[in-house]
């Protein structure tokens, strides 16, 4: 495996199927219970070859986490683009939308809450992936708020961290709660934080 020159990792033909693989079946059945041989085979692969092109499961895991957060991130980026022309409460609450409508395409919730729950509290290089996903969101409304405070929302950093801490929450309720309308009344109680 090496990398772009944005850093962003480069696999042989090889190596993604095994990270396409390998991310399908993190996700439909978690982290501890998929092991590299099942990878290789529903690769199409050697567990040799896994272990060429990324060292560990350690690894592979941490780059399923990566890659995925680079899909979220490219997501909720277009969202904003085509559905919140401009700052302001619109354009904040937007950032729910996209999670709404990217929740409604995941069967297993949120893959980081399930991984998190599996690697959080050791050394696993996947925690770092997470933790710098959760950072990045809440730098996301941060900015968000920022930006709407030049059109007269109250905003701030408090406020951004309040957003954030919603959202982290609607995205708990569901995965692990099974509670269906968080988004909803985390959505609307934003909009309420915003609005005051």
């Amino acid at each position: 495996m090496s990398t772009d020159a944005g850093g962003e990792a480069t696999l042989t033909p090889a190596g993604e199927r095994l990270l396409a693989a390998a991310s399908g079946l993190f996700y439909a059945r978690g982290i501890r219970a998929v092991g590299v041989d099942l990878i290789a085979e529903e690769a199409g692969t050697t567990k040799k070859t896994l272990y060429d092109r990324f060292g560990s499961k350690d690894a592979l895991v941490a780059l399923y986490l990566r890659r995925r957060a680079d899909r979220w991130k490219a997501y909720v980026l277009r969202h904003l683009d085509a559905h919140a022309s401009g700052p302001g409460v619109d354009r904040v609450l937007a950032v729910f939308d996209a999670l709404g409508e990217w929740m409604d395409e995941q069967d297993r919730g949120c893959a980081f809450v399930n991984a998190y729950a599996e690697i959080g509290g050791t050394d696993h290089p996947g925690v770092a992936v997470i933790r710098a996903d959760k950072q990045w969101m809440r730098a996301l409304f941060e900015r968000l708020v920022s930006d709407a405070a030049e059109v007269g929302v109250p905003g701030s950093d408090v406020v951004g961290a309040q957003l954030h801490l919603l959202y982290e929450g609607a995205i708990v309720a569901t995965t692990a709660g099974g509670q269906q309308d968080s988004l909803e009344h985390a959505r609307r109680a934003a909009r309420r934080l915003l609005e005051q």
